[in-house]
This record gives C-alpha cells, structure tokens and sequence, in this order.
C-alpha cells in the first residue's frame, strides 16, 4: 500500500476546495503535491453511507483532474485500450497494476460487493485516466504502466499551485 498520512482539518478544507465539495470516506492523503496540498487521497472501499466505493485513490489536483479530462477528450483511453490488446507484456504490468491495486483496496476493508473490481478499467480496457494517474501518483512509477505514460504526457502540472488564491 501507498504509504499514507492522515487528513488534517486543513488537508480536508484543501480537498473540499478542490472537489467542491466535502470528501466522503478518505482514508489518508496517498499524495501531496509539491506545493503541499493534498493531490490524491484514499479513500475506504465502503463509504460512510454503505455504498461500495472502488476508487481506492481518488485524485482531488484541478490541474492534474484537468489535464487527465483533456488527455480522455484526445482519445488517449481508446488508443491505450487498443494496445493492451496487441502488446502482451503492457497487458501483463497492467494486470499486475490491476492486482496491486486490489491489494491496496483490501488493505482497507473488504467490501464483498466489489471483489475482484478495481478501477479506471483495470485489468482489460482503460476507462478512466484519472483513476490511474492517482495511482501512479500514490504508489511510484513502475507500478501501474498506463498510469505512468499518463502522468509523463500531463508533464509537471504541480509547477502553478492547484489553489492559487490559498497560501
């Protein structure tokens, strides 16, 4: 699992600014930006109101949430889906990104709902840019292949700080 620390009242004010509106479930912050304002935080599968959550990291930067859209919007997720299909050694690290993520996810709770699900599209196909950023961002390169490739197309995206009216 990513290692995590625990949400201050100001990391909570940062992330509800972020999302526009109150987080639900968070875990943990899985990832500061450089500015040091929450990017990606973790979030329990199971949310207060029982509902099964399987976005295990959840990415809460405008700037990276923005660029992730625009990076979807290009076709980006289809043509990473295409891939997967005809690169066995992408299919294989994505697989495994697929099994990490899991793994992470049960590290906080078990949720029989959801078992075996992951996020973002995981293990076949690519659905969500933003799911596997945030993962890439709380675990490190080298764990989530497509994750990384979407982080290196976003470039540095902390260099303007997310909040730019905040201390």
């Amino acid at each position: 699992m990513a290692a995590m620390e625990p949400l201050t009242p100001a990391d909570v004010e940062s992330v509800a600014a972020q999302l526009g509106r109150e987080p639900r479930g968070t875990a943990g912050v899985a990832w500061r930006c450089p500015c040091g304002r929450p990017g990606v935080v973790a979030t329990h599968p199971r949310l207060p109101d029982g509902t099964p959550f399987p976005t295990t990291y959840y990415l809460t930067c405008p700037r990276a949430t923005a660029g992730c859209s625009t990076l979807e919007a290009q076709g980006l997720m289809a043509e990473m889906t295409e891939r997967l299909a005809t690169d066995p050694a992408l299919a294989d690290a994505y697989a495994a990104a697929h099994e990490a993520y899991l793994a992470d996810r049960a590290a906080l709770g078990e949720v029989p709902e959801i078992a075996g699900t992951s996020a973002g599209g995981m293990p076949t196909r690519v659905k969500c840019l933003h799911v596997l950023a945030a993962h890439a961002l709380a675990v490190g390169p080298g764990v989530n292949p497509l994750g990384d490739e979407t982080l290196a197309l976003l470039g540095e995206f902390w260099v303007r700080p997310c909040l730019e009216d905040r201390d």
